[in-house]
């Protein structure tokens, strides 16, 4: 072959750094972004959180000044509806951070001063802390406290003992019957029934507190100690004949042992809930909904003044250099992230203004949405609205809830207007919650009342949404009832 040269046209998409980055910000939620943000700061020395007392310390960009509130209109309710025409969304451009060289971030105030929940939150105590503590309380010899204390290290989470009365003697070089009798007294500890062996010896410490002239004390006594695994089983008959009860003594007796806990160390301690604290924050004022967002989930940052200037003043070209690069670093994760947060803002703002009947009045009010009228509203691509809305929450008057939760299927009406997935599932679990609970409504019926209120909904839909919520079918709400 001939080498030579060919000219082509052609068009290409790439992505910008800070275009990179950017998305890559939009889809961390709070947690993952603060480890970013972490990480930022340690890299670049240009880059500073902004503390208390240190906002007006120098140069502000007013081109980075991030939205941190917008309003809509409340079109459901009758002042609203008298003020006449207005604009959907307002944005109150004043509600901002006063910005430092810039800030991205939330505006400070008198609560800036304030520890932050995590750090007023203590740590959970330990269900082996809460034993300990009160065997240091109690009047023991130096001997029983010595097994106690052995004891309690051999206790699980749930609250059961994990070695034998002989394993912990030998270890003491004590007698099994002393350890037996301090194990009788840990038994009795808060939360009552921890340290036991097995799930009989536990129940049994517990009904040790229940008064005797309770009704079933007696059939859960001989239940516990002798026909625990016919009750696993549920097998009733053989109880009433091996106890010799009728209906009402053994359902009293079973109902005694259900008010028990099979696993008493749950009670206390275990690893506390990550709180979910929440990015958007949505209240009504007036005849107006305000979307702004959360200032303690948003991270407030500025370009370190000092190193800033350095970029401008003369001295060793290499540093200069090292200067501008870090500093340029700094502006843009600065613009990214608030970027990031007036997208969040946008985005919560339009789910708010179609969904402010969810807002008054629950679940039951939720309007069909999906992913494309956000978009359509923000002029945004579906995906970006994806990235924002995952991992996300908007605190409400209806309670947390991700903004994903917002977005949900259209069911037909017999109006033609439709309803969605959500409310659905909200009208399927009052009509549970409604019901007589000797009489369930089976999912036919449940498809029934609801195309009698203009809802077409199949009965296999109805079987989907009441397995998704975890309700039994009606043979084992009302089997569930009768005992």
């Amino acid at each position: 072959m001939k080498p030579a040269l060919e000219l082509k046209v052609s068009q290409q998409l790439k992505m910008t750094p800070q275009l990179r980055q950017a998305i890559h910000l939009l889809q961390l939620s709070r947690l993952e972004l603060d480890q970013e943000i972490r990480e930022t700061l340690d890299e670049n020395p240009l880059l500073e959180e902004v503390t208390p007392g240190t906002e007006d310390e120098f140069e502000a960009d007013a081109d980075s000044e991030p939205t941190t509130t917008m309003e809509v209109a409340d079109t459901t309710s009758e002042q609203a509806a008298d003020n006449g025409p207005d604009d959907s969304v307002d944005t109150d451009w004043d509600a901002g951070v006063e910005p430092d060289y810039p800030i991205a971030g939330g505006a400070g105030g008198e609560d800036d001063e304030l520890p932050s929940l995590e750090a007023r939150s203590s740590a959970p105590e330990t269900l082996g802390d809460h034993l300990l503590w009160q065997v240091h309380m109690a009047p023991l010899s130096a001997t029983d406290r010595a097994i106690a204390e052995a004891l309690i290290a051999s206790i699980n989470d749930e609250g059961y003992q994990t070695a034998t009365l002989g394993e912990v003697a030998d270890t003491l070089g004590l007698d099994e019957e002393d350890v037996h009798a301090v194990h009788v007294w840990v038994l009795h500890l808060d939360p009552v029934g921890v340290g036991a062996r097995d799930l009989a010896e536990c129940l049994d410490a517990q009904l040790d507190l229940v008064p005797e002239e309770t009704p079933g004390w007696a059939t859960a006594r001989a239940i516990v100690r002798h026909h625990l695994e016919a009750l696993g089983g549920h097998d009733y008959k053989a109880l009433r004949k091996a106890l010799g009860a009728d209906d009402d003594e053994l359902d009293a007796g079973v109902a005694v042992i259900r008010s028990l806990n099979p696993r008493p160390g749950t009670v206390i301690g275990g690893e506390s809930a990550p709180t979910v604290v929440p990015d958007v924050m949505v209240s009504h004022r007036g005849d107006r909904w305000q979307v702004e967002l959360n200032a303690e989930a948003i991270p407030r940052l500025r370009v370190n003044a000092a190193y800033a200037d350095l970029a401008r003043s003369g001295g060793d070209r290499e540093a200069k250099k090292y200067v501008r690069d870090h500093l340029q670093q700094a502006r843009w994760f600065i613009k990214s992230l608030a970027s990031r947060n007036e997208t969040l803002l946008k985005v919560a703002t339009a789910i708010v203004e179609r969904q402010q009947g969810f807002l008054e009045h629950g679940p039951t009010a939720m309007r069909p949405m999906v992913l494309r009228d956000i978009a359509e509203t923000v002029e945004l691509h579906e995906s970006t609205v994806s990235r924002v809305t995952t991992q996300k929450y908007m605190h409400t008057p209806q309670g947390v809830f991700e903004l994903k939760y917002f977005f949900s299927s259209q069911l037909g009406t017999t109006d033609g207007e439709g309803v969605s997935a959500t409310a659905i599932r909200a009208m399927i679990q009052r009509l549970v919650d409604e019901e007589d609970p000797a009489k369930p409504y089976s999912d036919a019926r449940l498809a029934e009342i609801l195309k009698e209120q203009g809802y077409e909904v199949a009965r296999r839909t109805v079987v989907k949404y009441r397995q998704a919520m975890d309700i039994p079918s009606s043979s084992q709400r009302k089997r569930r009832a009768r005992r």
